[in-house]
This record gives C-alpha cells, sequence and structure tokens, in this order.
C-alpha cells in the first residue's frame, strides 16, 4: 500500500497531521453543546382553539370538527387527534416522519383560514404550534414567601421573570402560582332586580365609560395638534361613579347597586414549595443551545435574586441539567474504563509496554477527531454520541492489533524494522479494510429507519462509523510508522522477573494455541455433529426467545417520583387541599430521600378540566446517596397511599424520555384506545376494559381518560320565544355569563399595568335557580326581558372533555407497568380483552409504547435484513468472490445464541437499544471470521496448501488477534453494560446484546468458519 510507505517513509508528516487532528478535535469538543439526547423535531402541529364557556360538546361540534374535516385532507397527515374540553379544542396533527414542517403548517394555516368564518363569533382565532421537545422546562425553580401573594405574583413578573428571560439561551419562564390582582364589580342581586336593570347594559355601560378616542388634529399656530379624549378610569372612585340607568329621571350609579372590590382572580389551584405557599417557575430554553450552559446562567442569576430580594427565596425543584451532566459525565466514564480495561487486554496478551502503547494511540486519536465530526455536523453531546464513543472504543484498536501482530510476527521470522513494518501491514490491509467497511455497512441502513429509532440512533451510527473509519486509516499509517521507529527487535534479551513472567506466559499462550489446534482437528474430524450442535443451540436459542420480554425502551432512574391524585369531578378546591396535604405528610414521612418537592392542584392551562387533581413532584438526592431507585420509591409508596378515602392515586417515577412517548400525555407505558361514537357506549367499554386489565400482573395504576361525568345545569334556551321577544341566543347566554361566571368590562389601567374588570353578581356560587331567572336582559326594542321568559334549567351530567382520533370518539385506559416487561404484560391483556364482547361500531387497540415498539421493531428489522445483505455485497466486492463471504456470513446467526443467553441472565428485555445491538453485531462478528476465510485462502492459493491444512494454520495464525480484538471490544463494553448511574441504562441493553453476540460468535467462529471453509472447499485439489 502506497499510504503504508509514505506513512514509514514520512513520519514527521504523519506525526504533525495527527497533531494537527487532534488539536481541532479539543477545539471542537470544547464548543459542543451538551443535552440528554439528540435534538427531536416530532412531525406534529397543534391547532388551539379558544371558546369561553363552551360545553365540550359544544366545542367538539362547532369547533373541533370542523378543524378535523378541514386539515384530514393536508398532504402527509398520518393522524389526527383531539380534545374537547370545556371552552378548550385542540386539534393535533401527526405528519409522516420527515415530513417538511414549514410547508405542512402553511396549508394547515391554509385551510383553518377557509373555516374561520363559520366559527362562532365569540370563538378566538385559532393558534397554531408546533411540539418541540426542547421547549420543555429545563429548570422548575420554586419560590415561597410570606408576602402577600397578589404583591408576590407582580413581583414575579415585574423582576423575577424579566430578569431570567434576558439571560441569553432562555426562551421562557412561566410562572404559576399566587393570585392575579382583579377588579371586580359584585353586584347585589336584589337591587338589580329591584331597579329592573338588565345585565347587558350594566357590563356595557362601564365598557363605554372607560375608552380613549381621539378626537382628531386641529391646527394652531404653525403646528398640527392632536386631540385626545382621556376616557379611562383613573381611581377606582371614577369606576363607582359611572352611570348605568336611569331612573324616575335620577342616575343610578354603579356603587348604588354594587360594590367595588380591589381583590384577585377566583383562586383555582394552589402551588406550595417545600410544604409553603408560593410560586412554580418553569425555564425553557431556545432550541439549539446548550442545556447545561443556560442552565448554569440560570442558576448563577438565581443567586443574585436571592441576595437583592431577601424576601423571597428562589428554590430548583428539578435541575435537567445536573441529570445531564451526571448521565454525560457517566458514559465519559465507560468510555474512559473501557479504553482502560481494553488496553488491558492488549498489555496481557502482547506482554510489551511499547506495542501496547503502540496500539493504544488508536483510541484517543479515534476519539478525539470523531468530536470534530460532531461538531462539523452540528451534533450535541448527548448520551447517544457519548454511547456510540463508548461502544466503539473497544473496536478503535481491533484494526491496530491485527497490524501490529503482523508485523510482529514478520520480525519474529527475521524481517527488519521498516521492511516489517511496510509488508506486515500491507498483508493483511485487505482483511482489516474488508473488516471496517462491514461494519460500516451495517450502520447504511439507519439512515432508512423512519420514526423516533432512526432519530435517536442515527447520530450513534454516524459517530461509531466516523471513529472506526478514523481508526482503520491510524491502523494502516501511524501504527506502521510506529512500528518502525520505535518497537525493539524481537530477540532482545530480557532479565530476571520480566524473563520468568515472559516465559511463564509464552509457554501458556503456547499451550493455548496448542489446545486449540488439538480442538479444532478434533472438530473437523466430526465436522456435521459440529455442525448439528451448532444448529441446535441456534434453534434453542429462537426456541426462548419469547421468555426474554420486550419493552421500547429501558426504564431510567433520574432522581423523580411523581405522585397523582384525582378526586370526584367538581370537587371544591379546599376539600381537594385537604387531601393533598395528608398525601404530603405521607409521601414525605416514606421518602427520606427527598431532596425538594412542589406540590399543584386545581386546574391548569395545559390540562382541561383538571380541577379535581392534584400532584406532587419529588426531587430525590443523587443516584449515588440512595438504596433505592425511584421506581423502587414508586412501588413503596403505593400500597401506603392507596387507602385515603374518595381520592385515585397513582404513583410513578419521573421519565425524562417520556418525550418518546408522544400519544401519552403523563407518560404512561401502556395505552388501550377504545374507540366508537356514542359516548355512553364508550365509556361503558371502557370501563369493563379497565376492570379486565387491572388485575394483569405489572399493571399499576390504571385510569381512564374520561372522567366521570361533571355536574351541569343545562341553560334551555327557548329560541322562537327569544325571538319573538326580540332576543339573540348570544345575548341571552352573555347576561347568564356575567350573573355567574362573571363577564370581563374592560381592563383598569394603573402603573402601566391593566387589570380586568369582572362584573358579576355577589355570591353568584350561592344563587339558586329561581333567583337567577328574575334578572333581565335588553331586547332590540330597548325593553327588559326577565330571563325566565325565554330559559329554563334541566339538571344534567356532561362530560368533562371529548377524546377524538381521526374523526372518531375515544376513550383512553392507560397505566404504567412495574417488575414487568411490555410485552409480556401485552400477551395477557389480550387474552383478557379477547373475552370482551364489543358492540358494533366500536373496536379496542393497544396503543402507548406498544404501538410505538411494534414500528420500532418492523423498522429495525427490515434494516437488520438490509444490513446483512449489505455486509455480503461488501465482501463479494473486496474479494472478487460469493463463496468466501457465504462462509463469512454464518458468522452472523451465531451471535444470536449469545444476545439471548446474556439478555436471560441479566433479565434484560429486548428494547430498541438491544435491537440497534444485534444490528451491530452483524458487521462486528463478521470480522473474526474474514481473518481465518482470508488468511486460509491466501495460504491455499500462494502456497499452495489443502484447505485442511490452511485452516489448520489460518486459525493458529489468527487466534491470538482474534482473541484480542473480541476482548478488547467486549472489556470495552463492560463499564456501559453494567448500567450502574445516571442515564447508563439507556446503552446497557445495547452494550449486553453486544457482548454476548460477540462471546458466542467469537468462541464458534473459531471452530465453525473453518468447518464450512472445509465443507465449501471440498473438492479443491492443491496444485502438484
Amino acid at each position: 500500500m502506497r499510504l503504508t510507505n509514505l506513512s514509514v517513509g514520512r513520519p514527521v508528516f504523519v506525526t504533525m497531521v495527527v497533531l494537527i487532528v487532534l488539536l481541532i478535535g479539543i477545539i471542537s469538543l470544547t464548543r459542543l453543546p451538551i443535552d440528554l439526547m439528540p435534538e427531536i423535531q416530532y412531525p406534529t402541529l397543534t391547532v388551539a382553539t379558544s371558546y369561553e364557556n363552551a360545553s365540550p360538546e359544544e366545542v367538539e361540534e362547532l369547533i373541533t370538527r370542523r378543524v378535523e374535516e378541514a386539515v384530514a385532507a393536508v398532504p402527509g397527515v398520518e393522524e389526527v387527534t383531539s380534545v374537547s374540553a370545556e371552552g378548550n379544542s385542540n386539534v393535533r396533527i401527526t405528519f409522516a416522519w420527515g415530513t417538511n414542517l414549514d410547508v405542512a403548517a402553511a396549508d394547515v394555516r391554509e385551510r383553518i383560514d377557509r373555516i374561520i368564518p363559520s366559527f362562532p363569533d365569540d370563538a378566538d382565532r385559532p393558534q397554531l404550534r408546533r411540539f418541540d421537545p426542547a421547549s420543555f422546562p429545563i429548570l422548575i425553580l420554586g419560590a415561597a414567601s410570606q408576602l402577600d401573594p397578589v404583591e408576590l405574583r407582580e413581583l414575579m413578573e415585574d423582576i423575577f421573570q424579566q430578569r431570567l428571560e434576558r439571560i441569553p439561551g432562555v426562551a421562557t419562564v412561566d410562572v404559576w402560582g399566587g393570585l392575579t390582582r382583579e377588579i371586580q364589580v359584585n353586584l347585589d342581586p336584589g337591587r338589580v332586580v329591584a331597579l329592573n336593570l338588565p345585565l347587558d347594559s350594566i357590563r356595557q355601560s362601564i365598557i363605554d365609560a372607560n375608552v380613549l378616542v381621539p378626537a382628531g388634529t386641529i391646527e394652531r399656530d404653525h403646528r398640527d395638534v392632536t386631540l385626545r379624549t382621556p376616557g379611562y378610569f383613573a381611581s377606582l372612585d371614577e369606576l363607582a361613579g359611572t352611570v348605568v340607568a336611569m331612573r324616575d329621571g335620577a342616575p343610578v350609579y354603579l356603587d348604588q347597586i354594587g360594590r367595588i372590590d380591589d381583590t384577585h382572580e377566583r383562586v383555582s389551584r394552589i402551588v406550595r414549595i417545600n410544604g409553603e405557599p408560593g410560586f412554580r417557575l418553569a425555564v425553557r430554553k431556545q432550541s439549539g443551545t446548550n442545556t447545561v450552559d443556560v442552565a448554569r446562567r440560570v442558576l448563577a442569576e438565581v443567586e443574585r435574586i436571592n441576595r437583592d430580594v431577601p424576601q423571597v427565596q428562589l428554590t430548583p425543584i428539578t435541575d435537567q441539567s445536573g441529570y445531564i451532566e451526571q448521565a454525560i459525565g457517566n458514559v465519559s466514564r465507560s468510555v474512559l474504563y473501557g479504553g482502560a480495561l481494553a488496553v488491558g487486554v492488549l498489555l496481557f496478551f502482547l506482554r510489551n509496554v511499547r506495542s501496547t502503547i503502540v496500539i493504544a494511540t488508536a483510541i484517543p486519536i479515534s476519539l478525539i477527531a470523531a468530536f470534530s465530526l460532531m461538531y462539523l455536523g452540528g451534533f450535541t453531546l448527548n448520551l447517544m454520541t457519548l454511547g456510540g464513543l463508548a461502544l466503539g472504543v473497544g473496536m478503535m484498536v481491533d484494526n491496530a492489533i491485527v497490524v501490529l501482530e503482523n508485523i510482529s510476527r514478520r520480525r519474529e521470522e527475521g524481517d527488519h524494522g521498516a521492511h516489517a513494518a511496510i509488508h506486515g501491514a500491507r498483508e493483511v490491509t485487505p482483511a482489516i479494510v474488508a473488516g471496517t467497511l462491514t461494519t460500516l455497512a451495517i450502520f447504511l441502513p439507519l439512515v432508512f429507519v423512519e420514526g423516533l429509532a432512526g432519530v435517536m440512533f442515527k447520530q450513534l451510527g454516524f459517530v461509531i462509523s466516523f471513529s472506526l473509519a478514523c481508526s482503520l486509516i491510524v491502523a494502516i499509517t501511524f501504527i506502521p510508522m510506529l512500528c518502525a521507529r520505535i518497537l525493539r527487535p524481537a530477540n532482545r534479551q530480557r532479565f530476571g522477573l520480566v524473563k520468568w513472567g515472559f516465559s511463564v506466559s509464552e509457554r501458556w499462550f503456547k499451550s493455548i494455541e496448542n489446545g486449540y489446534l488439538s480442538l479444532l482437528r478434533g472438530t473437523l474430524k466430526v465436522r456435521w455433529l459440529a455442525l448439528l450442535i451448532v444448529a441446535s443451540l441456534f434453534a434453542g436459542s429462537v426456541w426462548v426467545i419469547p421468555l426474554i420480554g420486550a419493552e421500547f425502551m429501558p426504564e431510567t432512574d433520574e432522581g423523580e417520583v411523581r405522585v397523582s391524585v384525582e378526586m370526584d369531578v367538581g370537587i371544591r378546591l379546599e376539600r381537594l387541599d385537604e387531601t393533598m396535604r395528608r398525601v404530603e405528610a405521607i409521601v414525605l414521612e416514606n421518602v427520606p430521600e427527598t431532596e425538594n418537592w412542589v406540590t399543584q392542584m386545581g386546574s391548569s392551562g395545559w390540562r382541561p378540566g383538571g380541577g379535581n387533581t392534584g400532584n406532587v413532584r419529588l426531587s430525590l438526592v443523587p443516584e449515588d446517596q440512595r438504596t433505592r431507585s425511584s421506581e423502587q420509591i414508586a412501588e413503596d409508596l403505593r400500597p401506603k397511599l392507596s387507602n385515603i378515602p374518595g381520592a385515585t392515586i397513582r404513583t410513578r417515577a419521573g421519565q425524562g424520555l417520556f418525550l418518546l412517548r408522544m400519544g401519552a400525555p403523563d407518560g404512561e407505558q401502556l395505552q388501550i384506545e377504545v374507540r366508537g361514537f356514542e359516548l355512553q357506549t364508550l365509556d361503558a367499554l371502557a370501563r369493563r376494559v379497565a376492570e379486565a386489565v387491572e388485575p394483569v400482573r405489572g399493571v399499576t395504576d390504571v385510569r381512564l381518560s374520561r372522567e366521570d361525568g361533571a355536574p351541569q345545569e343545562l341553560v334551555r334556551i327557548d329560541r322562537d320565544r327569544a325571538a319573538d321577544l326580540g332576543l339573540s341566543v348570544s345575548r341571552v347566554a352573555r347576561s347568564l355569563e356575567t350573573a355567574i361566571a362573571g363577564s370581563r368590562a374592560g381592563e383598569f389601567r394603573e402603573g402601566g399595568k391593566e387589570y380586568r374588570i369582572r362584573v358579576r353578581m355577589e355570591d353568584s356560587e350561592r344563587l339558586e335557580p329561581e333567583e337567577i331567572l328574575n334578572f333581565t336582559v335588553t331586547n332590540d326594542a330597548g325593553d327588559a326581558i326577565a330571563l325566565r321568559n325565554v330559559v329554563s334549567f334541566v339538571p344534567a351530567e356532561g362530560p368533562v372533555q371529548i377524546d377524538r382520533k381521526n374523526q372518531q370518539r375515544i376513550t383512553t385506559i392507560s397505566a404504567n407497568i412495574s417488575d414487568r416487561d411490555l410485552l409480556s404484560v401485552v400477551d395477557d391483556i389480550r387474552e383478557r380483552l379477547s373475552e370482551i364482547a364489543v358492540p358494533r361500531n366500536a373496536e379496542i387497540l393497544i396503543t402507548g409504547d406498544y404501538e410505538e415498539q411494534q414500528e420500532a421493531f418492523n423498522e429495525l428489522f427490515l434494516s437488520l435484513l438490509l444490513a446483512i445483505m449489505l455486509v455480503y455485497m461488501v465482501m463479494a466486492c473486496l474479494y472478487e468472490s460469493l463463496r468466501d463471504p457465504l462462509i463469512v456470513m454464518f458468522s452472523v446467526p451465531m451471535a444470536l445464541i449469545g444476545v439471548v443467553a446474556m439478555l436471560l441472565l441479566t433479565e434484560t428485555p429486548f428494547s430498541v437499544p438491544a435491537f440497534i445491538g444485534s444490528i451491530m453485531l452483524g458487521g462486528i462478528v463478521v470480522n473474526n471470521a474474514i481473518l481465518i476465510v482470508d488468511q486460509a485462502t491466501r495460504l491455499r492459493r500462494d502456497d499452495g496448501m489443502t484447505p485442511h491444512d490452511a485452516v489448520l494454520e489460518a486459525g493458529r495464525r489468527r487466534m491470538r488477534p482474534i482473541l484480542m480484538t473480541s476482548l478488547t471490544t467486549m472489556l470495552g463494553l463492560v463499564p456501559l453494560a453494567i448500567g450502574v448511574g445516571e442515564g447508563a441504562e439507556a446503552q446497557a441493553p445495547l452494550a449486553r446484546a453486544v457482548i454476548g453476540g460477540l462471546l458466542s460468535a467469537t468462541a464458534i467462529t473459531l471452530f465453525i468458519i473453518p468447518v464450512l471453509y472445509t465443507i465449501f472447499y471440498a473438492r479443491y485439489k492443491a496444485p502438484q
């Protein structure tokens, strides 16, 4: 090879090139953003529409269905799901992976614009949003103080929020908790009725008295002067003095019929930080920024805020950056430990420090060079990219081992330094190029894998591929140059303990080599029996695969436990708060590992109809400071919280990888959808499904997506009579809204801020229907018409929300899984569901993680088949033969034996990472077979040996490099396979699958590949 000749002849040039690569790689490393996972852009758009005070059924009929029908025909749409709740419609549109969301968003916006005229007049304009995992909070801060809640809220928005949002990299800071100032006009029902004052006219009078209208421009001297009419309320006294009507020639002022209160909005949610009333601040970073960097700057600003405002203390409740740093540090240590173990294997086999150093240089050069690719490719330093380096660290020395071993053999045969280096590298270059290309070919199909698995593992494949390509270049350039320059002659003298150790180890290696040759000779005598035994092992492995179990992604311990509480729909907030305090007491007593906690209860902006729910979010001490995992803590808490009356309580470990579960709003692993059209039929069927699922072993926290019906009283408006009396339905509904919930009547401005003015009846929550019917509304002629003339109250029960999927109504049964794999649980559930009679026009589907897993496994299986075919084709191209690559390919199915055995022994379910590891094995295990087949072919062709003698000699020569390359790869993965520490769980199944498969494939390859070689070349006769 000319490249090898050049490198050996110009050592300074090669050394400088290597130093340039190292310098660029180190600079790239310092500039790489750090994140937990690769940036994932889900092909999802959401159309959100507000229709205040409308029931879920009205929202579904008037908003949701129209949006669904409009967007269903957009090109590339795969699924349309929606949630219709009181006053809110959310329609989520899922496109095929790879869809250009900018184009899709333009299409959706165009179709929405067409249907907006058909929306109710009171509905807000729909908003189009993208789902961006990067927008999830990287930090959740808690703020507790004894200040007035209203003042504290303003302090949070004016100072804390603004200071944090000014930090580079911070997108937004959401503030939850506290009380928002509101000016309430509490009308006296008796006076309003006595004076026969229409509610709509009272509200309109306030709006008309609170305006700023430009009067125009007049000319004065040489200037134009703008005239304005300052009609805003300058004080609450002016609001109180607003004239709302005339009675008997006398004005009726607002303060005569009601009370003006400078107060706060109705309390609908409560936030407690470490047991104290307070705020929850969610810090979101800008897309593409360094999560750890942004979090550090935010935490530094938090310290300054705490010093500047001592009355309020901000406390980090959850810190995603802390977990990321720990996870990245843990995987980085796995890279270092794996590299150290690989170097230890080299030293053990080579028994030569200089030779070990020569080979070990391939690791840092390949690793650091990979950082430059990551920087230029826009990658982040995450679990996948670092995991790729950890997985490849043992393979980075494989090529160097083969080169050095062959150079050393030639030196032992009497060849001199430079000549031995050049020709020793030249002899094995075709074999190592073939081995590297087959490994690289394995990762090519990952480019075609669609869905989440393809997005997540694409960076891993790129990083491993580039680092292995670098290791190949190092092996055929830098390693021969070092061998020629620094290796000592093979016949040098050794003295003392070194001489004794070398001779002992040499005898030991000779005995292993002789033992292997004896076994190989015996195996070649009973070739068909050996093949039968291996085939039986393979068949047995296939038979026990169902015992392994399967899941989508492995569970991770991210130092969080979440306790969710759900009570009867319509429960008062005070009663919910009492229950939450009991839950807090039990949780804190039984979880001493708690570092911080935040409690939230009541309605929230993102979950409609959640006024009957609450949750406690525990942040635990780091994993190395506790004896229980977050999953064990959740499991221990579950029975202790099961006896609180009137509450359904669910506990689960926090999963940062919940972003991988697009369909599960709360991150549940198991979801069963009941689809149909009639709500009553769906709910009845869903309850039967829940009852069937709950007893299944491993299933916990079963819940229904649609809660029991909310208590309602339907207000029936007699449309014909309203029309006869000159009333519109909208005007009647608005009057009812003012009477009960209160309606907005403009803003009160003070200090550059605006505060809502709400007109409502005093103690409206306690008004009887008969009292409400006494209120009046103005008709078109200006007459006051009592509401009882056009409306009536009908007791009813309505849904809290209505879920739809692909224009069908659905009810979802969701649950978590504990101490059991997903596939086994699903199999048991299928048996139970088969006993349920499904009504016509209804169906039951298992979705959630199971659906994602099936899609990912189908994609990866096709990728595996494609990878195996590519490996064969690459070898056929390199060897210009169809027979030799076919012999090599028989080593691939042998890896299955070890994969199954390792996953069974470690109780590791088969998951997406394990599948990726199995695909990688297809390119790794063939390298050993290539060494034997390539050497045997050379001996048969060049030295005229028979196939039998050629494989015996090839096995003797290649046994040691095969053992070295396999052991370095396996031991390099051991730290990752142990799976201890933050973030290691995500890569452990992949590492275990590779170790197990490589172990079995290596052991079997050393014997079965020679057997197959002699069978395939049985008719070959050596030249005379």
